[in-house]
C-alpha cells in the first residue's frame, strides 16, 4: 500500500470498527504473540489507577468485550466504577489504539458461549483461582486445580457465577501510526453516547 493510499484509507474513514478490524487483522500476520492483547485501565474506590493486560475477545459496534473473574480486582474496580480505557500497540506496524468509554457485563448467553469455548483446564481454573486475592503456595492453587478437576470429572464444566465478561461502549477511539521525526499521525472518532454519530478531529503528534 503507498503512503498516499494508507493516508487516504485512515484519515477519510467515517466508521472506527471498520477501521480497527483492518488494523487488527493485519497485526495478526505480523504480530508475534496476541496480536488481540490490550491494556485495561480502571480506578479504584479513591481513584488510584489500575493497569493491566488482558485479551480481546470480542470486537463489534457495540463495544470491546473482555472476560474475567468479576472477584478479581478489576471486576470489584468495574462494579464500583464501569469506565475504563483500552490500549493496544501493535510494535510490529508501529500502531495503536487507544479506546475510552463506560463499561456494560455481557449477557448470560454471550458469557456461556464464551466459557464454553475454552480449553477444559482453562474452565477448571476459572474454578479454582481466587483471583487477585492472596495465595499461600503454588502448591495450594495445584491442590484446587487437582480439586475441581475431580468434581468436574466427565460432563460439562458449568461457568462458574463469578466469572464473566464486560463490554467497554467507546465514546472514543484514537487511532495513532508511527511517522518519521515524531510526526505521527493522530485520528479521533468520539460521540456523545453509543446512539450518536461519530465526529473525528486529526490531532497534532
Amino acid at each position: 500500500m503507498t503512503q498516499e493510499a494508507e493516508e487516504h484509507d485512515i484519515f477519510d474513514s467515517d466508521e472506527p470498527f471498520r477501521l480497527f478490524g483492518e488494523w487488527l487483522a493485519e497485526a495478526e500476520k505480523t504480530e508475534p504473540n496476541d496480536p488481540n492483547a490490550m491494556s485495561l485501565a480502571t480506578v479504584d474506590e479513591d481513584g488510584m489507577p489500575d493497569v493491566r493486560m488482558v485479551l480481546l475477545k470480542g470486537v463489534d459496534p457495540a463495544g470491546f468485550v473482555f472476560y474475567t473473574n468479576l472477584e478479581s480486582t478489576k471486576g470489584v474496580e468495574l462494579a464500583a466504577t464501569p469506565k475504563a480505557a483500552l490500549c493496544f500497540h501493535w510494535k510490529s506496524l508501529r500502531r495503536q489504539v487507544r479506546v475510552r468509554g463506560p463499561v456494560v457485563p455481557v449477557t448470560d448467553a454471550e458469557a456461556d458461549a464464551y466459557y464454553d469455548s475454552r480449553a477444559r483446564q482453562s474452565r477448571i481454573g476459572a474454578w479454582a483461582s481466587q483471583q487477585s486475592r492472596p495465595l499461600e503456595s503454588r502448591f495450594h492453587l495445584e491442590k484446587e486445580v487437582a480439586r475441581y478437576a475431580a468434581k468436574y470429572g466427565i460432563g460439562k464444566i458449568p461457568r462458574p457465577p463469578h466469572w464473566s465478561g464486560f463490554r467497554v461502549v467507546p465514546q472514543s477511539i484514537e487511532f495513532w501510526r508511527d511517522r518519521p521525526f515524531r510526526l505521527h499521525d493522530r485520528l479521533v472518532f468520539s460521540r456523545d453516547h453509543d446512539k450518536a454519530p461519530w465526529q473525528t478531529v486529526r490531532l497534532f503528534p
